[in-house]
């Protein structure tokens, strides 16, 4: 039931800010679509770079959405509202309202995936995106989602999370498989680019979008990812419950 009970605040914050959400979902990824998709014709291993880009820009939209989608609300909510303190002397098992976060913010980056797959629908009707596709964006919301997670635990003020998107997301979203291959990159720091979860999901949804299957040593570092960040905020929630 607390999961039910997570997943409904979500989704009436959703239906509540609707317009805001879709349009800022949008705003960013077309950008990106406009300025590197069409604006820069070029081609990208022997294929169109739209080919290359648009499953870059649907994994990375899922990393976007789900990260932002947990980090700021649950930072306010954490410092200023207090919902963690009531969370911990609710009946709510702590567990259920962590996998509550995370599922709903993985949904709410599928949802900024599929507005950008629809916009590009007209100009990439070769790609693929199947049930395969949607299951990786799905892992990669939850890691995201994780992380987030993690670092409203650390945050301490509401401004920590803009903050935390320029360390990470931002150099994410252009060193991660996006816009270009990292075999260009220098040996060490192409190894290291690699082992992060949105170069994975990018070279797995990449390769479902040509035909290919997703391989194993993806999924093996996206689970790897999430294990080890839900370990850490479940140690972070129930050791403030202890103290």
């Amino acid at each position: 039931m607390g999961i039910i009970a997570v997943l409904w605040e979500k989704w009436r914050e959703f239906r509540r800010d609707f317009y805001k959400i879709t349009l800022a979902a949008t705003i960013t990824p077309l950008m990106y679509l406009i300025v590197f998709g069409l604006g820069i014709q070029t081609t990208s291993h022997g294929e169109p770079y739209l080919n290359f880009l648009v499953p870059g820009i649907v994994a990375m939209s899922t990393m976007t959405g789900s990260f932002s989608a947990v980090a700021q609300n649950m930072s306010v909510q954490r410092l200023y509202e207090k919902a963690l303190d009531q969370v911990m002397v609710s009946p709510t098992p702590l567990w259920q309202f962590i996998l509550g976060q995370v599922i709903g913010g993985s949904l709410r980056g599928m949802y900024a995936a599929g507005i950008i797959m629809l916009i590009t629908l007209p100009i990439a009707a070769d790609l693929t995106f199947n049930g395969w596709s949607f299951l990786v964006m799905f892992l990669n919301g939850l890691v995201f989602s994780t992380i987030a997670l993690v670092l409203s635990f650390l945050a301490k003020s509401y401004t920590d999370a803009p903050r935390f998107t320029s360390y990470i997301i931002m150099p994410m979203s252009f060193l991660c498989n996006t816009f270009f291959s990292t075999d260009q990159m220098p040996m060490g720091i192409r190894q290291v680019v690699e082992l992060l979860p949105l170069s994975q999901a990018c070279e797995m949804i990449r390769s479902v979008s040509a035909g290919g299957s997703t391989g194993v040593f993806g999924w093996i570092v996206l689970l790897v990812y999430l294990a080890v960040f839900s370990a850490i905020s479940v140690a972070f929630v129930y050791k403030k419950k202890n103290l």
